[in-house]
């Protein structure tokens, strides 16, 4: 027995001396491609500049798009202190629903770093509805942020806490804006945050779509929202997602980016570590109706952006780098959405994705040539 445990410790050795090798090649490539692989980065990259596309320093890192010079000025002014641009921003807005959660959102993370002008504005305007939808996104906002973006294993019990306790102040804070403005679907839409945080069962959040769509019934912000509550990782399931997801498609009219939904849903589910999930004739499909939505949208929707963005990705999952790329023309400088969003590092995420298509495009142009 003996003579064999030496002889198994003796062909052990040579395959842990493999073994390590194989680890260090892998954490070498890793942090330090080869010069081929480094060369090859800097020409693509070379080549996107030459497009007129920025690097990854200059990416902007918060937004999905520029904002509306009018919009821009109104954060400028709320980070001095002053509501009153604000105010007249939503009232201009008025019942463009679309627009007016993208602008209650912008406000709403404002007010969620720093708050004396919302303060303000309340104080000069108790009851303005407008102020108060701003304070409810603000405080679920806070609540988000409290929490952190890390898995639940990964975040403290006091963090938890934090979260549950802002999240029930927010609660009361939505109704009132509810109750101040009965049209608005914004309110119900900050909801839905609650009910991925506070864990609604599924037939309350049926209660609660059923006030939103009343009020609004293609609601881009409204969908993505719901779409995040059905998916597994929350309050559903991948087979929900997908169903929720392919009914608000089909049921929307041309124009309103919902076909952005069932990308989502396969993008938030979808674990195969090759693009054969990324090429089935449905997903060829959907990507198909998506090109038509984004042709069909008003091209001032403030969600427009956000639906360029994952057609960029698919496209060049599909191997249609030409049409990718025209994407990427239209979104590039502003990474905040999906699917960079969840990469720790997004700007340099959208960037090397971006770079491999303008190097394949390049690559047959020259070979057409």
């Amino acid at each position: 027995m003996t003579v064999l445990f030496w002889i198994l410790g003796a062909l052990a050795v040579p395959t842990l001396i493999f073994v390590l090798w194989l680890a260090w090649v892998f954490v070498k490539e890793l942090f330090h491609p080869t010069p081929d692989d480094d060369a090859e980065a800097a020409e693509a990259a070379r080549a996107a500049e030459e497009l007129g596309l920025l690097p990854v320093e200059r990416q902007n890192t918060d937004l999905s798009a520029p904002l509306p010079a009018e919009w821009a000025a109104v954060l400028t002014a709320v980070r001095a202190g002053d509501w009153q641009p604000a105010a007249d921003l939503l009232a201009a807005i008025g019942r463009d629903w679309e627009r007016r959660s993208a602008a209650t959102s912008l406000l709403a993370e404002r007010a969620a770093e720093e708050d004396d002008w919302l303060l303000a504005w309340e104080a000069a305007r108790r009851d303005d509805p407008d102020a108060a939808v701003v304070r409810a996104r603000s405080t679920v906002i806070l609540a988000w942020d409290l929490r952190g973006g890390k898995q639940a294993q990964h975040t403290s019990r006091e963090q938890f806490d934090a979260f549950h306790r802002t999240l029930a102040g927010a609660r009361e804070e939505v109704a009132r804006a509810a109750e101040l403005n009965p049209d608005d679907p914004t309110p119900y839409i900050a909801e839905i945050w609650l009910a991925l945080g506070l864990g609604y069962p599924n037939a309350q959040m049926d209660k609660l779509w059923a006030e939103i769509t009343a009020r609004a019934p293609h609601h881009y912000e409204a969908h993505f929202s719901a779409l995040q509550y059905w998916c597994a990782k929350w309050r559903g399931s991948e087979r929900l997602a997908a169903e929720f997801a392919e009914r608000a498609a089909a049921e929307a009219p041309p124009g309103s980016l919902l076909t952005a939904l069932p990308l989502i849903a396969h993008f938030e589910h979808d674990e195969s570590e090759d693009t054969a999930a990324d090429n089935t004739p449905q997903m060829v499909a959907r990507v198909d109706a998506a090109l038509a939505d984004a042709a069909a949208a008003d091209p001032s929707h403030p969600r427009l952006p956000e639906l360029r963005h994952l057609l960029a990705f698919y496209l060049h999952l599909q191997d249609r780098n030409e049409a990718a790329l025209e994407q990427f023309k239209l979104v590039d400088g502003y990474v905040n959405a999906l699917p960079w969003r969840y990469r720790g590092n997004k700007a340099a995420y959208y960037c090397r994705v971006r770079d491999t298509v303008v190097r394949t495009v390049t690559q047959t142009a020259t070979a057409d040539a």
